[in-house]
C-alpha cells in the first residue's frame, strides 16, 4: 500500500542513494521553504522538478486534491576540497479551491514516487556538481501531458513567474471545438442575400405605411371640413 513521505523519509531515501552514488563524499539534505527560483549564491546550481505527484490536503476545509503539476526546487552545492555538499529542497504549495482560503497548503509525496525524484535530482547533481556526462531521467507519469487543466492562480510556482504546464493538443482542441459551437451559426448565403434585400414587413416600413395611412385619413377629413 502507498504512504506519503514525511520530510525525514525523503532525508533516509537521499542519503541512501547518495552514499550508493558517491560514498567518498558527505552531503546533508535541508528543507528551505524560502528557497527562490534562478536566485543562487556563488558556486551553487539548480535543478527544477516541474512534474512531480503529490496529495494535498486543506488544513482549513479538509478538501484533498491530487495535483500532477507539484514542482520541486532544488539548489546543489560541493565543495570539492572538503569533498563535501549541501542540497536544498522546496516544494511549492497550492491553495485549496474549495474553500478560497489564503492558506498554502503543502503537499505528500508517495513513497514509489520519491525513488524516482530523488534519482532525477542526482542525476543532475552528477552533471552539475561532478562534471559527469549527462545521465538518465527516470520519467513520471505525471511528466506525461495532462488533459485537465492547471489552475494556475491556486498555485504557488506559477504565481512566482515558474511556466510549468502547458494544455495538451487534445485539450486545445477540446476547447476550439466548444468555442466554435457555443458561437451564433453565421447566415448562410441565401439567408445573407435575403436579408439585404427589401423587407417590406420591417419596422421602418411599417412606420411608412402607418404614416401614409394617417395622411390620407387626414386629407379625407379635411376635405369633407371645407364641403
Amino acid at each position: 500500500m502507498c504512504k506519503s513521505v514525511t520530510t525525514d523519509e525523503w532525508k533516509k531515501v537521499f542519503y541512501e542513494k547518495m552514499e550508493e552514488a558517491k560514498p567518498a563524499d558527505s552531503w546533508d539534505f535541508i528543507i528551505d521553504p524560502n528557497l527562490k527560483h534562478n536566485v543562487l549564491a556563488p558556486g551553487w546550481k539548480q535543478y527544477l522538478e516541474l512534474h512531480a505527484s503529490g496529495r494535498f490536503h486543506c488544513s482549513w476545509c479538509w478538501h484533498t486534491w491530487q495535483s500532477p503539476h507539484v514542482v520541486i526546487l532544488f539548489h546543489m552545492y560541493l565543495d570539492r576540497a572538503q569533498r563535501a555538499g549541501s542540497v536544498r529542497m522546496r516544494v511549492f504549495k497550492q491553495l485549496c479551491y474549495e474553500c478560497g482560503t489564503a492558506r498554502l497548503d503543502e503537499s505528500s509525496m508517495l513513497e514509489e514516487n520519491i525513488e524516482s525524484l530523488v534519482d532525477n535530482l542526482i542525476t543532475s547533481l552528477r552533471e552539475q556538481c561532478y562534471g559527469e556526462p549527462g545521465g538518465h531521467y527516470r520519467i513520471h507519469v505525471a511528466s506525461r501531458q495532462d488533459n485537465r487543466r492547471h489552475r494556475g492562480e491556486f498555485c504557488e510556482a506559477c504565481q512566482e513567474g515558474i511556466v510549468h504546464w502547458k494544455p495538451s493538443e487534445k485539450l486545445l482542441e477540446e476547447e476550439a471545438t466548444t468555442y466554435t459551437f457555443s458561437r451564433a451559426p453565421s447566415p448562410t448565403k441565401p439567408q445573407a442575400e435575403a436579408s439585404s434585400g427589401c423587407n417590406f414587413c420591417s419596422i421602418p416600413w411599417c412606420l411608412f405605411w402607418a404614416t401614409v395611412l394617417l395622411l390620407i385619413i387626414y386629407l379625407q377629413f379635411s376635405f369633407r371640413s371645407s364641403i
